[in-house]
């Protein structure tokens, strides 16, 4: 058990030193081949996820999916540290990716790693390290599920200081337009957008949907900008906002989409429709296995690799999500110490 860990560990701080902006991802997936090859892991590529199968796997039967991705953000200008210089210090971590979500992903290879060459599970084993999962891209978990065989259902390794999101929230992003008409700011003007604005941001404020998550809550509506005009002294002649709605595992995105199109006292229309909510029925076996090992269960509100899968799965990983996208990332080393067995413990129910 300590090898796996030191073996993970060595293992982030080169994939913190990789650069991995998201779609630009093939340094680390080449790295990650090779700490498969290293350890006698036949792996396989497509675009830049990289995944695996254990070493006696048998068609008949099913398939348990290990995820987590090996892309990062751009680091922000908070940082005070080089993203990319993987520094240990005061029992932490620091690094781009370090908690968002190698620590997760290096976790599971290493939980893979202990279960590949075993006989006789009961479940078949796959390790996929995704791509694009921070910019939710075409060629990331979705293009290369079609390639593998039917999985019953999934761990998804993000930070959530392993307790398990049993629901995720999904995401439509809109655009909405308000159109007007554009004049010298001291003639009168009732055809303001900016005014016309007030009625509409008080229809979304009052944006209500019934039906209300056990994990989740209910539906979530923000405003995140408001873009006019460019001069102090002319009336624009449109105004343009952007809305953020976070949709719990009561509706379909599309559901949230006809109504809101259909009500909407302006323009709208979503960038996309495709990173749908989540969630794993209560008596699913991997849920059954967390209350054994009395695993915390919640509802998350950040999206992760979940909106882009159909079949069950939950996510637990080490880290803290709210370290994600921070400047001066890091994970604890005992994080990755304790997520690895308590992965294992989690699978050893199952397997």
């Amino acid at each position: 058990m300590n090898e796996l860990k030191l073996k993970s560990i060595e293992l982030l701080k080169k994939l913190i030193q990789t650069e991995s902006f998201s779609t630009k991802e093939d340094k680390t997936a080449e790295l990650i081949q090779k700490w498969f090859k290293k350890n006698n892991i036949v792996s396989q590529k497509f675009n830049n996820n990289i995944y695996a199968f254990n070493k006696y796997h048998d068609s008949k039967k099913p398939y348990i999916l290990l995820n987590s991705h090996h892309d990062t953000v751009r680091p922000n200008s908070g940082y005070t540290l080089n993203p990319f210089d993987s520094i240990i210090k005061d029992k932490k971590l620091f690094g781009l990716g370090s908690n968002d979500a190698g620590g997760a992903l290096v976790s599971l290879m290493a939980v893979f790693l202990h279960y590949y060459n075993k006989k006789n599970l009961k479940y078949n084993l796959i390790i996929l390290a995704s791509a694009e999962e921070e910019s939710s891209g075409d060629n990331g978990i979705a293009s290369v599920i079609p390639k593998l065989p039917k999985i019953s259902f999934a761990i998804i390794g993000e930070p959530t200081l392993m307790k398990m999101a049993v629901a995720e929230r999904g995401l439509i992003v809109y655009d909405l337009k308000v159109n007007g008409t554009a004049s010298h700011a001291a003639h009168k003007n009732n055809d303001n957008p900016i005014i016309k604005s007030i009625n509409i941001l008080k229809w979304i404020n009052d944006l209500s949907f019934d039906k209300e998550s056990t994990f989740l809550g209910k539906v979530k509506t923000t405003v995140t900008q408001i873009n006019a005009g460019d001069q102090h002294n002319v009336v624009p002649s449109n105004l343009n906002m952007v809305l953020d709605v976070r949709v719990n595992d009561c509706y379909t995105n599309k559901e949230i989409n006809d109504y809101i199109v259909k009500n909407s006292p302006c323009y709208i229309k979503a960038r996309s429709l495709n990173l749908n909510s989540s969630s794993i029925d209560s008596d699913h076996e991997i849920v059954l296995a967390a209350n054994k090992l009395n695993i915390e269960k919640y509802g998350s509100p950040t999206l992760s690799d979940q909106s882009k899968i159909s079949f069950p799965s939950v996510k637990i990983g080490p880290g803290d999500s709210k370290r994600s996208h921070t400047a001066d990332e890091f994970i604890y080393i005992k994080e990755i110490e304790e997520a690895i067995p308590k992965y294992i413990k989690l699978l050893n129910e199952l397997l």
